[in-house]
């Protein structure tokens, strides 16, 4: 279910500095593009999601962030 899945991506964003988004997909059993779809609709409630591009790079939430 794809709101399971949101929350499971917000979980693990919270607690991982960053992560790929073909680690998520291959976790999740998505396409790449599916988990981009993901990343928009979280970022759009509210979660301030950070993306950076190389070989260090994935996507993760902003450090100042926190879930009350």
């Amino acid at each position: 279910m794809k709101l399971e899945r949101l929350l499971a991506i917000v979980v693990l964003l919270i607690s991982k500095k960053q992560v790929q988004a073909a680690e998520l997909a291959e976790l999740f059993e998505v396409s790449v593009r599916t988990i981009y779809r993901d990343i928009d609709t979280i970022n759009r409630a509210g979660i301030p999601i950070v993306t950076s591009q190389g070989s260090g790079g994935g996507i993760g939430i902003m450090e100042t962030y926190r879930l009350e």
